[in-house]
């Protein structure tokens, strides 16, 4: 399987940024993907920054205009596409949802983002409801999907549950940077956290992971911060979290990387993490702290 990454910038020009997701899409495709990730909430800035009322306007039904667009290019190109939507569901009911448009153009499932943050710059749970979905895989034309939303990841409990569900493939759009404010060594550790948690997720579970970031700077409108300079660095890790192939920091760019799924098989033939997990021990992980 092929999978391109379409790390954008994004700007208020919602047309703009659906027109660049559109071409990305176009793109990977000519380069053979068969399955594209975008990033998170890639229509339009990363409006979390600050709390308005009024950014409630940027939300939309499923299926609703963004969905559908994204759904007539995926049919025309046979391709599935996962994507990232404001979710309006009623008023005053709204999530932070990923779609999956099937080869055919069909929504094949969503995936409503469960764990929400809520930390200077990234005022989430203002805007969004936890998820109410789950962490149920979403079957398309290319194999059984595990998506999950940018502060998931930092979750393994998340990444386990969709792959004992039998995801074939965990993926995440994202969007995260970090604040000129921190000093070089500091944005270092975070960006390797980073990477390493997810890495760690393909190693836990024996599976790919897919990560889809925004790139670029987005000034806070409050001028509370100096806003967010998100590190886009998208990439690719194999069954064993080696690194298949990675965006650049700064600049929007089309990634598109070969998967073996087979390989997911044969490393849990050596590793079989799984068949070796104690689960009647793991009860006290449904507690919020062993006190």
């Amino acid at each position: 399987m092929k999978i391109g990454l379409v790390q954008q910038r994004c700007t208020a020009d919602r047309d703009g940024n659906l027109a660049a997701s559109l071409d990305g899409i176009r793109t990977a495709v000519a380069r053979g993907a068969d399955l594209v990730c975008l990033s998170e909430l890639h229509a339009g800035p990363y409006f979390c920054q600050t709390e308005d009322p009024q950014l409630f306007d940027l939300a939309e039904p499923i299926p609703g205009p963004t969905s559908v667009q994204i759904g007539e290019v995926a049919a025309e190109l046979g391709v599935v596409v996962v994507a990232s939507i404001f979710e309006r569901r009623a008023a005053g009911l709204y999530h932070n949802t990923a779609v999956v448009l099937d080869a055919d153009g069909s929504l094949a499932g969503r995936y409503r983002k469960m764990h929400i943050p809520d930390d200077p710059g990234y005022y989430e749970k203002f805007y969004f409801t936890p998820g109410d979905l789950g962490f149920q895989p979403i079957d398309t034309a290319v194999g059984r999907l595990g998506v999950l939303v940018c502060w998931d990841q930092w979750y393994p409990e998340a990444a386990r549950l969709m792959a004992l569900a039998g995801a074939e493939v965990l993926l995440y759009p994202t969007a995260i940077g970090w604040s000129d404010a921190d000093d070089p060594a500091e944005q270092a550790r975070q960006h390797e956290a980073w990477l390493t948690i997810q890495r760690a997720h393909a190693v836990a579970n024996g599976l790919p992971v897919v990560v889809c970031n925004r790139t670029g700077h987005e000034a806070d409108p409050s001028v509370a911060t100096g806003g967010i300079r998100f590190w886009g660095s998208s990439f690719v890790a194999g069954p064993q979290g080696e690194i298949l192939d990675q965006a650049g920091p700064d600049a929007a760019q089309v990634l598109v990387v070969d998967v073996d799924r087979r390989r997911g098989e044969q490393v849990r033939r050596i590793w079989p993490f799984l068949r070796d997990r104690r689960i009647d021990a793991y009860g006290d992980l449904v507690r919020r702290f062993r006190d």
